[in-house]
C-alpha cells in the first residue's frame, strides 16, 4: 500500500518524532511504499490568504497554491497522521494544511440542490491516527467529546472509500506517563502499523 505519513511537530526531538520514526519504520519493513510529509521540516504555511480563500471554489485554480501536497495526496492509498493532540484537537499547522489541501475538486464536490457532498478521496482506503494527548481518556472522550478524532475519522472519512479502514492511537496523560509507559506505547504502535494490510 502507498501509504502517506503525515507528521506534525515543532521539536525534532520530541517524543512524537519517535513515533513517527516508528511508524515510517514498521510500514516499510511491512513492505508498504511510504511517502513522509515532515509539514515543520518542509515549511508548510498552514494560513489560508485572501486570494486562495476567493479561489477555493474554483477547481484547479485552487490547486495551485498547494499543487505538490495534493500531487502526494491523489498518489496515496492510506494516510496515516503523526501529531500531538493540543487543545483536544490536531495543532493549528496540520489543521492549516486540512484547509488548504482538501479543496473543492480534490477531497470532494462541493452539494448541489440535488445532490450532498460527494467524496473525492475514493482511492483512500486507510485513515490512521497516532498521537499523544496531555487529558485523561475519560476526560478528552466524556467530557469534550473527541473532536480530533471525529474530524479525520468521521468527517475526514465521510469523504473517502466507502470501506475505509480506520485506526486510532492515542497516548493519554502524556505529560505524567513514565518512560516504560513511552517505551509500551511505540511498541504498541509498531505492532498496530505492522497489521496494516
Amino acid at each position: 500500500m502507498r501509504l502517506l505519513v503525515i507528521y506534525c511537530h515543532p521539536d525534532p526531538e520530541s517524543f512524537n518524532a519517535a513515533l513517527c520514526a516508528r511508524v515510517v519504520e514498521a510500514a516499510r519493513e511491512a513492505g508498504h511504499e511510504v511517502d513522509l510529509l515532515d509539514l515543520h521540516a518542509e515549511g508548510f504555511d498552514p494560513v489560508m490568504s485572501c486570494e486562495e480563500r476567493r479561489a477555493y471554489h474554483t477547481p484547479v485554480e485552487n490547486e495551485e497554491p498547494v499543487a505538490s501536497h495534493i500531487a502526494r495526496l491523489k498518489a496515496a492509498e492510506g494516510i496515516i497522521f503523526v501529531y500531538p493532540t493540543w487543545w483536544y484537537g490536531q495543532p493549528a499547522m496540520l489543521k492549516g494544511w486540512l484547509d488548504r489541501v482538501l479543496v473543492p475538486g480534490v477531497a470532494f464536490a462541493m452539494p448541489e440542490p440535488s445532490a450532498p457532498i460527494r467524496p473525492g478521496l475514493t482511492h483512500i482506503r486507510l485513515l490512521g491516527v497516532v498521537t499523544t494527548l496531555g487529558s485523561p481518556w475519560w476526560f478528552w472522550t466524556w467530557v469534550v467529546g473527541a473532536p480530533g478524532r471525529r474530524i479525520l475519522l468521521r468527517g475526514l472519512r465521510a469523504i473517502c472509500a466507502r470501506r475505509t479502514r480506520t485506526f486510532w492511537i492515542g497516548l493519554h496523560e502524556m505529560d505524567s506517563v513514565t518512560a516504560e509507559a513511552r517505551t509500551r506505547y511505540l511498541d504498541r504502535v509498531g505492532r498496530r502499523i505492522a497489521r496494516i494490510a
